[in-house]
């Protein structure tokens, strides 16, 4: 294939991957071409680099711009690995060429320790495994020894400490398989050491005490499910391990996923975007039990047709950073302008064979689960509304933090969405510019708000789940959030020895056009195309109100509302108490009493004691002194 400019994509048009219907296998091979043919014009004179943008990042330009002609493989090698997409490969193989010679203007140079191209090294691994008469016997000998040399710095540089040594393990048993020297202590190093993040139920920590988050089945599953797939014979215990807790974590993991193919926004790397169902691909492509071919296939095709209807393209039909719009603010410090193009790992079903049974079923829906699903390694409950296939996860938060950007909207709200997403701050000075949906914010009076950074206590008994926190020293705060949809309930009991303005943020509902919106009497609630938000004070809080946060701080919509309640508090010891409603349908809702709130919820609010009723019959009982 010749390098043709690509069409404009300009506004008021549509790119061609909307248009695609994505049933057959066909149609997945064309999405990858229309994902692909926008990038041509960005190669470099030798293809060894993608040059989208000059947008500073955590790296050297050049280093950003060999990171772009990286991701693109984790679509094009299987897809060359199914019988297509050669053509582009030979393009490709240019680059590896250019890339990989030390005497070449282009050349992708010598690593330093936890380099970022020790990440873009993991694919070349894989190549080697399904590609080896496409990647390796093309070359010339000084080519190979080039190639080699290059991807060999991986075994003499360490990467950190977390789902990183899975890219020291693809190079190797890419090595390995292609019949070259391999580190093989290390290699087994590194597995041991993924060993120790495994948690329980199939999950795993992303290193010891972080994150629970995309990168469990993005990363740990993917590269584990592939790994135990081409080291069935070679490590037939560890491949077959890795098979069992892929399962395991596969019945948690569907509960991420709406109807329509929406899954939950939570955590850091979303930008990532469709590769949030590169499991269900790498699930078919392993032969992984525990679902039909057709469930796994309509996991991966509803969620890529979800993404794209997205707005998620520039002009030229590149791929942008953001969620669900262009959007730099949510962006990760680590993201360059060709980072997303790791959202291809889901397209490793196009090397699945014409006549395999992912390809030859026919597509299903979601099968049925329970309204509630407590997922305790990962501090969330999921939890499903039957009649409109909205999905929230609750939170109790993490006992530990990371320097990642905007870590506490990430990782610290009280619940994320598929239907109203989460916010990020835009700046520090106020409720508009901190965008603090689902969250407790707290100021000392002078517009400047913390938030819940980390739990410094959390469990969860049943559908009730509990944090303590400490925005300061002296300031302690204990919350239970009584899970579930439409409505949820929030309960803070706040220690205080200084004077705080509080305010509690319902969801952040997308402006569209509004059809009401109100604050008045403790309630606060707008309604309108995308759906309805409120929150209603049950107890403590004086003024409801509602906060237009600036621009571009959802991940779904570039403007929201946040109906929010408000409270002022002296030294002492408070309780808030607030009941918070959100559904994507738009119809207008009309106000309840609190008394049918609670009943419906199971709260009950005495004297001296909060009375919670699970769906177990149980009763949890929170003392109020």
């Amino acid at each position: 294939m010749s390098i043709q400019p690509t069409r404009n994509v300009g506004r008021g048009s549509t790119h061609p991957v909307t248009r695609n219907p994505l049933r057959t296998r066909e149609d997945v091979q064309e999405a990858l071409t229309q994902l692909l043919e926008p990038l041509n014009k960005y190669y470099s004179e030798g293809r060894a680099r993608l040059i989208l943008d000059h947008s500073g990042v955590d790296a050297y330009a050049d280093i950003a711009e060999m990171e772009g002609f990286s991701r693109v493989l984790w679509g094009l090698v299987p897809a060359v690995a199914g019988g297509s997409h050669g053509d582009l490969w030979e393009l490709s193989l240019q680059g590896i060429r250019s890339g990989t010679d030390p005497e070449h203007a282009e050349y992708w140079g010598k690593v330093n320790d936890y380099d970022q191209r020790l990440v873009e090294m993991a694919v070349f691994g894989m190549a080697f495994a399904l590609i080896p008469d496409r990647i390796w016997q093309p070359l010339s000998e000084k080519e190979k020894a080039n190639l080699y040399q290059w991807l060999d710095q991986i075994n003499h540089h360490p990467c950190y400490d977390c789902n990183w040594l899975f890219f020291h393990v693809f190079v190797n048993v890419g090595f390995r398989k292609a019949g070259l020297p391999y580190d093989a202590g290390q290699l087994e190093n590194n597995l041991q050491r993924i060993e120790e993040f495994y948690l329980d139920a199939g999950w795993y920590s992303d290193g010891i005490g972080g994150h629970s988050d995309y990168y469990v089945p993005y990363a740990f599953h993917f590269y584990g499910l592939i790994y135990g797939q081409l080291m069935g014979e070679e490590d037939p215990e560890r491949a077959g391990r890795y098979k069992e807790r892929a399962a395991l974590f596969a019945r948690d993991f569907v509960h991420w996923f709406a109807p329509d193919g929406a899954a939950v926004p939570y955590g850091r790397s979303l930008t990532y975007r469709f590769a949030q169902s590169a499991i269900w691909s790498a699930a078919a492509y392993a032969g992984l039990e525990g679902f039909s071919p057709g469930q796994l296939k309509g996991l991966v095709l509803r969620n890529l047709r979800w993404w794209f209807r997205q707005p998620i393209f520039d002009r030229d039909g590149v791929l942008t950073v953001g969620y669900a719009y262009p959007n730099r603010i949510m962006s990760e410090n680590y993201n360059a302008a060709g980072s997303v193009y790791w959202s291809l790992k889901t397209f490793l079903i196009l090397a699945l064979p014409d006549g395999h049974p992912f390809w030859t079923a026919e597509e299903q829906e979601l099968a049925e689960t329970g309204s509630i699903s407590v997922q305790e390694p990962a501090h969330l409950v999921l939890c499903r509304d039957q009649q409109n296939g909205h999905v929230a996860a609750f939170n109790t938060g993490h006992p530990s933090t990371n320097e990642h950007t905007h870590t506490s909207a990430k990782y610290e709200k009280f619940v994320y969405s598929t239907a109203f997403a989460f916010s990020v701050p835009r700046a520090e000075w106020g409720l508009a510019q901190g965008a603090f949906d689902s969250m407790l914010s707290l100021s000392e009076g002078d517009r400047l708000y913390r938030v819940k950074r980390l739990g410094e206590e959390t469990r969860i008994q049943e559908h009730v789940l509990y944090a303590k926190w400490k925005p300061w020293r002296d300031v302690e705060v204990r919350t239970w959030i009584a899970a579930g949809l439409p409505w949820h309930i929030r309960i803070h009991r706040i220690s205080t020895s200084r004077i705080l303005d509080a305010a509690e943020g319902g969801f952040a509902l997308g402006l569209g056009s509004l059809n009401s919106s109100r604050a008045i009497d403790g309630a606060a609630s707008a309604s309108g195309t995308f759906g309805t938000s409120a929150i209603y004070g049950m107890l403590g809080y004086d003024t409801a109100e509602l906060i237009y946060p600036q621009a571009h701080t959802n991940l779904l919509r570039p403007r929201t509302v946040i109906p929010s309640l408000r409270a002022a508090l002296e030294p002492g010891t408070h309780w808030l108490i607030s009941a918070v409603h959100g559904d994507p349908r738009a119809p207008v809702i009309e106000e309840p009493s609190m008394e049918a709130v609670k009943e419906g919820l199971g709260v009950e609010i005495l004297h001296r004691q909060i009375k919670i009723s699970t769906q177990n019959g149980n009763v949890i009982v929170i003392p109020m002194d």
